[in-house]
């Protein structure tokens, strides 16, 4: 079991219960909460407390046992409370969301990424431009955000916030948050989109009934996001997870990192389009941009053509192989696929996968594991950076030496 300071205990406690409140249907009483978390009903009840004098929750109605006994209150998340914002500022494009307390979008913005150079203050400056757009166009300002949360790929250290390394635009030892938080003046969290999307899960998806989780993400790169006993595991410099450029084939293809057969090279998307043109050098769906063919691919496939299949199944062999490693390694109770990929691929690629692992798989882990797709809805990275915005607003409730955290 995780530990650490009373502080950090008491503020993992906070998230169960307001990840509980979350996952409710409809408003939710203290004993249910308890009862949900395993807490007692003392320290459920306190909790409560801090988020109700915080202004996070609210008591939305009474219940009556009809017993004649004292109605039970029940409660639910304050929407208004406030706004969170997500960003994933992925390999190939930007994709901004805001929203309400209650994790609603309330709006949200997507644009490309032209390739090449991405200069870091030109780049803040117009997220910063895009924040305030999005702000006013809902007749809000920065005075109502509580948080912002970007996703930002490659090695990132989110206590300084800092992207130590981004391939993709080959930036080293940029200080993202301090360049964000000198043009909005928000608290402001880095991470990396591995770590995010599987914040996400944790708070809003397979995480609410799973506490070993995996996360493999398949888009312009490819990576593993891990939760072990319900925490996320982030190793000793930030950057477990690093799956995508582990050795899938010796002396395979080139991957963008410089070393050869990587996984990334064989199910991220530009390994994907690469598979679909070994495949069927004379396919039509091998016109385009990398995304436009895989994403034709999953249309494609999901018709019955039979290059597409065909093309799917050899990408499937090759993610099933290195799932296979993880689920080994790991043993984790549910390993979702998200990204670009899984959504174009989807069904298929999947049961293609599952099949690969089934065969591969030491008998145990490989009755219990479950693969999934992910069900979050709109962009879990940015969803993700988001709750970690919101982590960090909820850390900062009651914490020694600070002012009680509601307005």
């Amino acid at each position: 079991m995780a530990r650490g300071t009373a502080h950090e205990i008491r503020c993992r406690n906070r998230f169960d219960v307001l990840r509980h409140v979350y996952a409710a249907d409809e408003a939710v009483s203290r004993q249910e909460l308890a009862a949900a978390t395993g807490l007692s009903f003392a320290t459920v009840a306190t909790l409560v407390g801090e988020l109700l004098d915080a202004g996070v929750l609210v008591e939305a109605a009474r219940q009556y046992s009809g017993g004649g006994g004292r109605p039970r209150a029940r409660l639910a998340v304050n929407a208004r409370r406030g706004l969170l914002i997500g960003v994933d500022f992925a390999e190939t494009y930007v994709h901004f969301a805001v929203f309400d307390l209650a994790m609603q979008v309330l709006d949200e913005f997507e644009r490309p990424i032209e390739q090449g150079v991405v200069p870091p203050e030109a780049t803040m400056d117009l997220i910063a431009q895009r924040v305030r757009a999005m702000l006013s166009g809902l007749g809000r300002t920065l005075d109502d955000v509580l948080g912002f949360g970007i996703g930002i790929p490659g090695l990132v250290e989110p206590d300084r916030g800092v992207s130590v390394y981004s391939p993709f635009w080959s930036w080293r030892d940029i200080p993202v948050r301090a360049l964000l938080t000198e043009r909005l003046r928000l608290p402001t969290y880095v991470e990396n989109p591995l770590m995010a999307g599987t914040v996400a899960e944790m708070w809003f998806g397979a995480g609410r009934e799973a506490a070993n989780l995996l996360v493999v993400t398949l888009r312009g790169g490819a990576g593993v996001g891990i939760a072990v006993d319900g925490a996320l595991y982030r190793g000793g410099t930030n950057s477990a997870g690093e799956w995508g450029h582990s050795c899938l084939v010796p002396d395979g293809r080139l991957c963008r990192c410089g070393n050869l057969g990587c996984v990334e090279a064989y199910v991220g998307t530009t390994g994907v389009a690469a598979t679909l043109r070994e495949v069927a050098p004379e396919s039509r769906l091998s016109a385009g941009s990398d995304e436009q063919v895989v994403a034709a691919l999953g249309r494609a496939a999901a018709d019955g053509d039979p290059d597409a299949v065909k093309a799917v199944e050899v990408v499937a062999r090759h993610l099933g192989t290195g799932v296979t490693t993880l689920v080994h390694l790991f043993d984790p109770e549910v390993l979702v696929f998200e990204g670009s990929v899984a959504e174009a691929l989807g069904p298929l690629l999947l049961a293609e996968t599952e099949r690969v692992v089934e065969r591969q798989v030491w008998a145990r882990p490989g009755r219990e594991v479950r693969l999934r797709l992910c069900s979050i809805p709109g962009n879990p990275v940015g969803r993700g950076a988001a709750t970690l915005a919101l982590q960090g607003f909820l850390n900062g409730i009651n914490a020694p030496g600070a002012a009680r955290a509601g307005r």
